[in-house]
């Protein structure tokens, strides 16, 4: 009877032990877990969002009818649907007539077929973590790319 009683009192403190080991491992699982599920999120909305932006406003953008301000407001579109401040978006604009379908003269098909490329950044929370010698650094930022080719000056030609 008196073994068993000195067993225990020599075990005491073997579960706070093994709490303190334990502890920052499973915080550093849930941060992971929780900025893979938010970064997730944000591709979802932004694969959802971009091409609808895309045909919205880089065809026929409102004002003044360059590809810069196509950009823009492209831009302007996805960020305000992702509401996120974690996350960054830009949009470029090229001309796509490089990569376009040519006939058997060598000129472009549609010569005025235009690429627009976004691009999802987002930035993990937090920047870095330590607790009791583990250490949580995650990238700087996680990026997420959407291209689409349209015909902007003759709306609803998507390739």
């Amino acid at each position: 009877m008196r073994e068993g009683l000195c067993r225990s009192r020599a075990e005491r403190g073997q579960m706070a032990v093994e709490l303190a080991v334990v502890l920052p491992v499973c915080i550093v699982v849930a941060l992971v877990a929780f900025n893979l599920c938010r970064f997730i999120e944000a591709c979802a909305t932004f694969d959802r969002v971009a091409p609808d932006a895309v045909i919205a406003q880089g065809v026929s953008p409102a004002g003044e009818q360059s590809a810069l301000s196509a950009a823009g407001q492209v831009r302007s579109s996805i960020q305000s649907a992702l509401d996120m401040s974690s996350c960054e978006v830009s949009v470029q604009v090229s001309g796509a007539s490089q990569g376009a379908a040519r006939s058997a003269v060598g000129f472009s098909v549609s010569p005025l077929l235009t690429t627009f490329t976004c691009t999802l950044r987002y930035r993990p929370w937090p920047g870095s973590f330590v607790m009791a010698g583990v250490v949580f650094t995650p990238p700087i930022a996680l990026t997420h790319t959407r291209t689409l080719v349209v015909d902007r000056f003759r709306p609803g030609v998507v390739v």
